[in-house]
């Protein structure tokens, strides 16, 4: 265990370091920091972190700077991270509320996120088996055509032109929508092949087509999920970054779309913050880079991940508390919609 004096000291060691992008001094930090003890006490201190593995010394005439195990330490031990000010939430709040649909949420999202941290900002789509059915839509086009819509509890809209094998008139699409959404309200994605198995059945003979039309575009819109479906921006903001591996391999990694989801991380529990530093990271084009993500959802439930990738020399008290924001003011707009 390191102890209190320790502690602060590798505190403000992350601290100048991730302000300065140099290697810190004992001197540097006994001017810097009201750290109640000598140069010399530091400098013991320093030598004794040094050894535990928690700051290293890049060069012969150097000061230290943080090790993966430092800022791991430094993370776990933060008191608060850093709120946002009343001005960048009112900011914030308003650009989010004027999104107009799902997809406008996830990219105001990822471009603000971008922007709030200067890092790369990635943000996964809700996915479809975590969703509700909140209305089923049938608008006729034709006689012999309708779109389909169908509107989850995230807001996501799928809709589909149907070619229907008859001539239909409106009276019986308004009743086989009424019928699909006594079924179909508030139930699950992945209950709705079963909730609608036995649908046709209850039909009238002459209407059983065009039920059977209806359902296999229904479980089509089902199967064509987005659950995958991972958006970034702000990736000019690696240019200036240090990285011990090449931009390129971060790069490249980001354009991985398995890759982000499993760095984003898979937890249930729509509070938690998760922050994977440096070498902790399993993919090698990585180990130079640190991910702070949360989850976001409606109501208790998570829906999704987001977060930002950016080196280990991050700000992260900072980094931390604006993923966290983000990440509520997503949730109360999906619970509000």
């Amino acid at each position: 265990m390191v102890d209190d004096r320790k502690l602060a000291v590798l505190r403000a060691i992350v601290e100048d370091y991730v302000s300065t992008n140099e290697p810190v001094g004992s001197k540097a930090l006994a001017d810097r920091h009201s750290l109640g003890v000598s140069p010399a006490t530091i400098r013991n201190d320093m030598a004794v972190l040094e050894e535990q593995g928690y700051i290293a010394q890049p060069h012969t005439s150097a000061g230290r700077v943080p090790t993966d195990k430092g800022y791991r330490l430094f993370v776990d031990r933060l008191s608060q991270v850093k709120p946002l000010s009343s001005a960048e939430r009112k900011a914030i709040e308003s650009f989010l509320a004027g999104a107009v649909d799902i997809d406008d949420v996830v990219m105001r999202t990822v471009r603000l996120l971008a922007q709030l941290t200067r890092q790369v900002a990635v943000v996964q789509y809700p996915t479809l088996t975590n969703s509700t059915v909140r209305h089923v839509e049938l608008v006729p086009l034709s006689e012999r055509r309708l779109m389909f819509v169908l509107i989850t509890n995230t807001g996501r809209v799928e809709q589909r032109v149907v070619e229907l094998p008859d001539v239909v008139d409106e009276q019986r699409v308004a009743h086989l929508r009424a019928m699909l959404n006594t079924s179909l309200d508030g139930c699950g994605l992945t209950s709705v092949p079963d909730k609608v198995a036995d649908l046709p059945e209850r039909l009238p003979a002459e209407d059983r087509p065009l039920a059977a039309t209806i359902l296999s575009v229904l479980l089509e819109s089902l199967v064509d999920r987005h659950d995958e479906k991972i958006v970034f921006a702000g990736a000019a903001n690696l240019a200036g970054a240090d990285f011990t591996v090449g931009l390129r391999d971060v790069l490249e990694a980001l354009e991985e779309q398995v890759v982000l989801m499993r760095l984003l991380g898979e937890t249930s529990d729509l509070s938690a913050l998760t922050v994977r530093i440096g070498s902790e990271n399993p993919y090698t084009g990585l180990q130079g880079t640190s991910i702070v993500a949360a989850g976001y959802g409606s109501g208790d439930k998570q829906l999704a991940r987001l977060g930002v990738l950016g080196p280990t020399r991050m700000d992260y008290p900072v980094t931390m508390g604006a993923v966290r924001a983000v990440a509520r003011y997503v949730s109360q707009i999906l619970a509000a919609s």
